[in-house]
């Protein structure tokens, strides 16, 4: 049977951001994936290096929303080592307490949608209605459920009193409860194990050699994790495990999703039960270092995120790279689809939580002497060079 390409987006029912693949198909078995991004170019790094620390972190927060902690956090602590200050304790754990949170949301959020993508809606419902629970808590600690604008270089902007200390402790019996409904669920319930299992499976060579990161990884028995194995905040002084599942399948990236809410819900326990008293910041230098660079990580929801910074001794960052999760795990869904059905495109994308908006990259090249390279924050605005819609090139 000859080949046929099919073209899935930009605009997809089953895709909800903007990412075009050809998919080159025998049949309805899947031979090649080719990706297509930059629909969602916004420019952020480049817009961080004109703005002072304070205006930057609201700035990374939209990076990605369900990820704006995330962001926000890897950022601070790298500029705050960069500053050699000391963090308050009591700030360490509200920062880990709305990091949690914020994986909660995630999972839960994503557990939703890939239940969604197979036709289980009524799942979708339950984790969306638990969602609110856990969008409640953060909108009573922060005064916002998406971009929280929680941090501060030195510490965070939001105490969490005793009583919202009690009144969040109150709410989280009844969300573990209903974690553990989804656990037993992933178990046993019949459309999830006949779309999940043996979908997309990876194995652990291959994860390596693509280099995914997060749940991604860990379902396919790569047991790593930054918060343990590059230890910040203060995960290295309480109790949690890393989830490994040695499926590498979509059932084996459920499993280890919903077994990291139960986690997360626990450390987000111990953090409010053990919440050490002292202020919530310190005062911060205007300026960094000179030449200072350093290599910030961070274990997003979707996994290790990481912030390249490189400060020249005024109030600015002279370069900030991001390389995201979803970044790092296109090219194992590339690998994941060949042989797989077309039916299954939209399980096996969604498998990795895919942020289209903090993915995309700009390289700018030069068609006659193939140079690669950058241009200002004016040239970009002002269109000076012409980009290609939907491309990498101009």
């Amino acid at each position: 049977m000859a080949h046929v390409v099919i073209p899935v987006g930009p605009q997809h029912p089953a895709l909800k951001e903007p990412v075009n693949f050809r998919v080159v198909a025998d049949g309805e078995k899947i031979v090649r994936l080719e990706i297509d991004l930059s629909y969602n170019h916004r420019g952020i790094e480049k817009a961080a290096e004109s703005r002072d620390f304070i205006r930057v972190l609201p700035l990374l927060e939209r990076v990605c929303g369900i990820c704006s902690h995330s962001h926000a956090t890897c950022f601070a602590k790298g500029i705050e080592e960069l500053m050699q200050l000391e963090i308050p304790q009591r700030a360490q754990y509200i920062r880990t307490i709305v990091a949690e949170l914020e994986r909660m949301h995630s999972h839960l959020l994503w557990l939703g949608v890939a239940a969604h993508e197979i036709g289980f809606n009524t799942l979708f419902m339950w984790t969306w209605r638990d969602r609110e629970t856990v969008q409640d808590i953060l909108e009573e600690i922060s005064g916002n459920r998406v971009n929280y604008n929680m941090n501060e270089i030195g510490g965070v902007r939001c105490d969490i009193s005793p009583e919202q200390a009690g009144s969040i402790l109150k709410r989280l019996p009844l969300l573990e409860e209903r974690i553990g409904e989804y656990v037993k669920m992933a178990k046993s319930q019949r459309t999830m194990l006949m779309r999940f299992c043996g979908v997309g499976k990876l194995s652990r060579a291959e994860i390596l050699r693509y280099g995914a990161v997060g749940p991604t990884a860990r379902a396919s028995g790569v047991d790593y994790d930054a918060r343990r194995d590059d230890p910040y905040l203060i995960y290295n002084t309480i109790p949690w495990n890393v989830v490994t599942d040695e499926d590498g399948d979509v059932f084996g990236r459920t499993k280890v999703r919903i077994g990291e809410l139960r986690e997360s819900l626990g450390m987000v326990r111990y953090c409010l039960e053990n919440l050490p008293g002292g202020p919530i910041r310190v005062q911060a230098p205007k300026t960094a270092p000179s030449g200072g660079e350093i290599l910030s990580r961070y274990e997003a929801p979707r996994g290790e995120l990481v912030h390249f910074i490189r400060t020249n001794g005024t109030d600015k960052v002279e370069r900030l790279d991001i390389r995201t999760p979803t970044l790092a795990n296109w090219t194992s869904v590339a690998a994941a689809l060949v042989d797989q059905n077309l039916a299954d495109i939209p399980v096996i994308v969604a498998a990795i939580d895919p942020c289209l908006s903090c993915t995309s990259r700009l390289v700018v090249a030069d068609r006659k002497s193939g140079k690669t390279g950058n241009i200002s924050w004016n040239e970009l605005r002002n269109g000076v060079c012409r980009i290609r819609p939907g491309s990498n090139r101009i």
